[in-house]
């Protein structure tokens, strides 16, 4: 079986020859260190050397989907404004009127360009393809409301929350939509990220969840189940309370599984619900790959996949590898990792 295969069977808990394995989306000071170490020149070669079975190719971090910055928009605000945190006031924090909203430059998904991604996916070879728009929606209505003003307009402004949560979702759809017909394919898997979850709980109650993140984030999963895609979720932090709901509502595989999060451990996972949903990640960032020895990465390795194992892509719990974690290290988790059953 390719990677691409063995990936898809896994993810559609399927039987699998082994566990895959994602080396992540390394920061960009990172990567100096990642090729002097291997003695490689390009990701794709580090990928290739190191067996990594996953590639995420999105639209969202191409440059020229956007051929002009305009076309995001408020989307561009965040950068031109210089927000420093998620809790800084942003442009809708005073909104009290859903109608104002429409003096707002929302981007037109009509004028993107995806020539660039569509390329990309034809050069990944034998390798599982996710892509898609990364859709941050509940990111991006924090930022542009301030996290304080976004949480409590939840509750004294529903209907602001509501018609800005249209207005942000509507363009993911409709760019995914756009991009999608395109790909058509040349893609597995729409992949997507929301961090809903602190180290210790959710950000929000499960009731403002079903209202304000459930309702676009099921049209979005049912944009890519009816085109045939998987569905894989990013979401850092402790969110075990609404993995029911994140099946029901069509996600096949949750990322990153961020392991010192309260009930996000393999054991607790793999009790509640293994078999219903596939994983990728796993493997903690927090201490054990950038403190750990080469051995203490392969033996954690070894136990994450013995315990979510086999609907399992092994792969750091959290998406950037950062400077501090060892390129031995890296070299470790992923000889650990493609190791057989």
């Amino acid at each position: 079986m390719t990677s691409r295969e063995i990936v898809k069977a896994i993810v559609g808990l399927a039987p699998a020859p082994r566990c895959g394995l994602w080396l992540g989306n390394p920061h960009p000071d990172s990567w100096p260190g990642l090729h002097r170490y291997f003695g490689t020149r390009t990701e794709e070669e580090f990928r290739r050397k190191l067996g990594d079975d996953f590639r995420w190719i999105s639209p969202s971090f191409a440059e020229s989907t956007f051929p002009d910055p305009a076309l995001k928009g408020i989307f561009n605000w965040n950068w031109a404004a210089g927000k420093a945190s998620h809790g800084q006031a942003g442009p809708l924090a005073d909104i009290e009127d859903p109608a104002e909203l429409a003096r707002f430059d929302w981007p037109d998904p009509r004028r993107l360009d995806f020539s660039e991604t569509l390329r990309a996916l034809d050069e990944a070879g034998p390798h599982y393809r996710a892509s898609g728009f990364w859709t941050p929606f509940f990111h991006d209505l924090m930022d542009f409301f301030g996290m304080e003003a976004y949480f409590i307009k939840m509750r004294t402004h529903p209907e602001v929350v509501e018609a800005a949560t249209d207005r942000v979702c509507g363009f993911y759809f409709e760019a995914n939509e756009r991009f999608l017909d395109l790909a058509g394919d040349r893609v597995d898997a729409y992949f997507f990220g929301n961090d809903f979850g602190t180290q210790l709980d959710l950000m929000i109650s499960p009731a403002l969840f079903d209202r304000f993140i459930l309702p676009w984030f099921r049209k979005l999963t049912d944009q890519a189940r009816r085109r045939g895609y998987q569905v894989v979720l990013h979401s850092c932090g402790s969110i075990h309370r609404v993995i029911p709901k994140l099946i029901a509502a069509g996600v096949n595989c949750l990322h990153p599984l961020q392991a010192k999060a309260a009930h996000m451990d393999a054991e607790t996972l793999a009790r509640d619900f293994g078999g219903k949903i596939a994983f990728l990640g796993g493997v903690d960032t927090q201490r054990v790959l950038p403190l750990g020895s080469p051995e203490e990465v392969k033996r954690e390795v070894r136990r994450v996949r013995s315990v979510l194992g086999p609907h399992l892509i092994l792969s750091p719990s959290h998406e950037a590898i950062l400077p501090d974690v060892p390129p031995r290290n890296v070299a470790a988790m992923a000889e650990a990792a493609l190791e057989e059953p």
